[in-house]
């Protein structure tokens, strides 16, 4: 059963605030968005806003038996998936990190990818990747470098603000990463 909605205040209360990840050693696929909104750290889930396209498009794309629901978060793990962020603080939009923030939340992830090692790492938001880890010219999909074994993928945000992909078009991108990490199960 989903949370009850929290309160404006509730809301404006959670500035700031971290969400824990959802993570375990040698996951298939760690997804990582860019931070918590408000609405995710009031309620202390991941993608809990509504429309927030995540969940759908992990349905649609087959990583999960059915559509989860936000506080259904954990039982990902089971499936091979995870959930971090780039930088923690909770904010009301992205444009409120600055690019300091975002370069110190680079490194973290990395330390956090090496240590968890899973086969992909599935950044989701090519603005904030491009300043995080200084590639200005990033496009969607599998990137030249990877972290340790993990091979990095640059996949579209799910925000209900981002209007240039619906739940089907993420799920294509999802699908195609997940393969990837399929794929990496038969390297020697």
């Amino acid at each position: 059963m989903p949370a009850k909605r929290p309160s404006a205040e509730e809301i404006r209360c959670a500035a700031g605030k971290p969400l824990s990840d959802i993570i375990a050693p040698g996951l298939r696929m760690l997804f990582c968005g860019i931070n918590p909104g408000l609405y995710s750290a009031a309620v202390g889930h991941h993608f809990a806003r509504p429309g927030n396209r995540f969940w759908p498009a992990l349905r649609l794309a087959g990583l999960t038996p059915r559509q989860f629901t936000p506080e259904e978060e954990r039982e990902l793990l089971a499936l091979g998936l995870g959930i971090t962020n780039i930088v923690p603080r909770a904010t009301a939009g992205a444009a409120e990190l600055t690019r300091a923030e975002l370069e110190t939340g680079a490194q973290a992830l990395v330390e956090k990818v090496r240590h968890y090692r899973p086969r992909i790492l599935a950044i989701l938001g090519i603005s904030a990747y491009r300043t995080a880890f200084n590639k200005p010219k990033t496009t969607f999909g599998p990137q030249n470098e990877s972290i340790g074994d993990t091979a990095l993928w640059v996949l579209p945000n799910p925000s209900g603000l981002n209007a240039h992909f619906q739940a089907a078009g993420l799920a294509e991108w999802y699908r195609k990463a997940w393969g990837a990490s399929e794929e990496r199960l038969n390297l020697p």
